[in-house]
């Protein structure tokens, strides 16, 4: 992804009328983050040999999705965070109103950009139905609800995973199916990019738990929620070990995948798998 992305993602900022709300979508959207999906989508689209001009409104729009998901998971209704980036989540800058008006925003105002996206209408109308999918109340959304029940029902490893699936692989899996998508690819060939965002999105789970047993706050540039919660989590099912274990395999399996799609470069997305793996909070 080259270093304009941010650019990118103001100049769409820019496009709306000056209000609060615009002003709480921008606070949060421009916080900095991984931009873990929008590499993911540009790293497969390379892989696909498919310009990244093509890629670039799914990216913001993911990125749009993403963020309105934090400034909700951050409410008190929640996980109740105050900080988020290293500095004060958006119901904590602004109010618990105008957060939730920016979360609204942001989501429906990804996919008007996904819809101005300069590629043929068959690849918007497919990506914005994978974007819808993922991100609603088969996928993400699914996941966050199962995850508010966790205290009541006290989840094993297996139904933990299957909230990690859905709340975290869901949106890590729409970019590498959005990529497929430009590219041509078949049904088939998209919906097996599912599996791979799927691991992915376990691994990066199981990093974040640790993570949170090991860094401070400060450290994290957010809150301990989990441990402070005392919520089921990977570490707390599995240990720090067998976490760590399970983790690097799931990354590695991601890589190993990445190398079978026929016609796929998978160097580029390869390196950024790896640099996931590595990063230190």
């Amino acid at each position: 992804m080259n270093e304009s992305f941010d650019d990118v993602l103001n100049r769409y900022m820019n496009a709306l009328p000056a209000s609060r709300v615009q002003e709480a979508m921008r606070y949060s959207l421009l916080a900095g983050g991984k931009r873990i999906r929008p590499r993911l989508l540009f790293a497969a689209a390379k892989g696909y040999d498919v310009p990244e001009k093509d890629a670039q409104a799914f990216a913001a729009a993911l990125e749009m999705i993403h963020t309105y998901s934090l400034i909700h998971d951050d409410l008190p209704a929640m996980d109740n965070d105050d900080l988020r980036r290293g500095r004060p989540t958006c119901h904590k800058q602004f109010d618990e109103a105008t957060a939730i008006l920016a979360g609204d925003g942001l989501l429906t105002y990804a996919f008007e950009v996904a819809a101005g996206a300069p590629v043929s209408a068959e690849k918007v109308q497919r990506s914005i139905s994978i974007l819808a999918k993922m991100a609603g109340p088969a996928g993400m959304v699914l996941g966050q609800c199962l995850d508010t029940e966790e205290p009541i029902n006290k989840p094993d490893w297996e139904a933990l995973q299957n909230i990690h699936h859905k709340k975290t692989g869901c949106l890590l899996s729409a970019p590498l199916m959005i990529a497929a998508v430009l590219a041509g690819q078949s049904e088939e060939v998209v919906a097996s990019w599912h599996d791979l965002g799927d691991e992915m999105g376990l691994a990066f789970q199981i990093q974040d738990d640790i993570f949170d047993v090991e860094l401070t706050s400060e450290q994290l540039g957010k809150s301990n929620s989990d441990a402070r919660n005392d919520k089921v989590t990977s570490v707390t099912l599995l240990g720090i070990e067998k976490a760590e274990e399970v983790m690097n395999m799931l990354y590695d399996d991601s890589c190993k995948k990445a190398e079978t799609f026929k016609g796929f470069d998978a160097k580029e997305l390869i390196t950024l798998i790896h640099s996931v793996q590595k990063r230190n909070k």
